[in-house]
């Protein structure tokens, strides 16, 4: 059993994925080239926004969106300790200062009732994690941070084709970043991102972070990195696009079919009101996960942990003096949660054996 089936995806699309890698291999233009531009378009349009830029990983996305508001030493930028380590290195990799606040225990999304707490002079962006596969509350994150001029960034690399009250995620906040990584919602075969914006000169900043710090050739202002995304992975995700939206279906209908069969259980993810899930990872609670998850390994059901330790545990983060018992709902998350196999392709039959086998597994 695979926890996301890559290779039944690729056997469904292998056509189309073929002929759009030959195409690349033919014209020959393999870093932006014209799969990228039309991949740009393409999901511009998707998330009602006016500017794409496909980038060389999610990672990037994060560190070009703070290198274009020139977020640097002496500021600093308020996240989420549960969540995966991109989030906040790209804080430090700008030279500024991370500043974690609590997550909620039901969405495991950002506290919102504490962000106004945590914002200083020195404050100039929040990067809210659209954590498992669903927004927080954007609009009212948008609007705390209007009202101190601070600029919201969404780390949607696991929501993007999530909703929130009909908008998007990725078109919900002035910029917004999402991930590629083969795992994703939306995945190519190796590492990409993308970020989005509707702010025209936001986006020509980020276009040139991305190419060396320059939109034309020889022409350098700005202190940029080398952040270009190829084009045979854009060629990748243009061949399973047409089949996005049928697999976002797919998602829905088996995340709710796992909550309504584990519901008396285990604790099952929580959809805020407004929303839909995309279900990057189906995540449980459990008090005795390692002996849950040795139960289902033995049934040859394999499981993961997003996260087993925060952020703010992290040895590279020890300088800024946090640490456990400062954010306990995050790190009762990390204790608890546990990621069961969750991809558009999962049978009725195998999802059945796992939910009997979870069932079993924490009686």
């Amino acid at each position: 059993m695979e926890f996301i089936d890559l290779k039944t995806q690729y056997r469904r699309y292998q056509a189309e994925i073929d002929a759009r890698i030959k195409k690349v291999l033919e014209h020959g233009q393999y870093i932006l080239g014209p799969e990228n531009t039309e991949l740009e378009e393409t999901l511009a349009k998707y998330t009602n926004t006016r500017h794409c830029l496909t980038v060389a990983s999610g990672t990037d996305s994060l560190e070009i969106a703070l290198r274009a508001l020139n977020i640097g030493p002496g500021d600093e930028v308020i996240t989420v300790p549960f969540t995966w380590i991109s989030t906040a290195e790209v804080i430090l990799l700008v030279g500024a200062k991370p500043v974690f606040i609590d997550i909620e225990p039901d969405t495991y999304n950002i506290d919102i009732s504490k962000i106004e707490a945590a914002i200083t002079p020195r404050t100039k962006a929040i990067i809210p994690v659209s954590l498992f596969g669903q927004t927080p509350d954007c609009d009212a994150i948008n609007r705390i941070a209007a009202k101190h001029n601070i600029t919201v960034i969404e780390d949607a690399a696991q929501s993007f084709g999530a909703t929130q009250n009909g908008k998007r995620s990725c078109g919900v906040t002035k910029i917004s970043s999402t991930s590629f990584f083969p795992a994703k919602p939306l995945g190519c075969y190796g590492e990409g991102g993308a970020l989005f914006t509707s702010d025209d000169e936001m986006a020509d900043r980020m276009r040139a972070i991305r190419n060396h710090g320059g939109l034309k050739r020889h022409h350098h202002p700005l202190v940029g990195m080398n952040g270009r995304f190829d084009a045979i992975q854009a060629a990748v995700l243009l061949a399973k696009w047409p089949h996005f939206d049928e697999e976002v279906q797919a998602r829905n209908r088996i995340g709710a079919r796992y909550s309504e069969k584990l519901k008396n259980c285990c604790v099952t993810p929580k959809i805020q009101k407004g929303n839909t899930h995309v279900y990057a990872q189906y995540t449980i609670r459990v008090p005795n996960r390692e002996d849950v998850a040795q139960k289902l390994k033995g049934k040859g059901i394999p499981t993961a942990v997003y996260y087993p330790k925060c952020i703010h545990e992290q040895p590279v983060f020890a300088p800024f003096g946090y640490k456990h018992g400062d954010f306990a709902v995050s790190e009762k998350a990390a204790d608890e949660v546990l990621s069961l196999p969750m991809h558009p392709f999962l049978s009725e039959k195998d999802q059945d054996f796992i939910v009997s086998a979870v069932q079993e597994a924490v009686r």
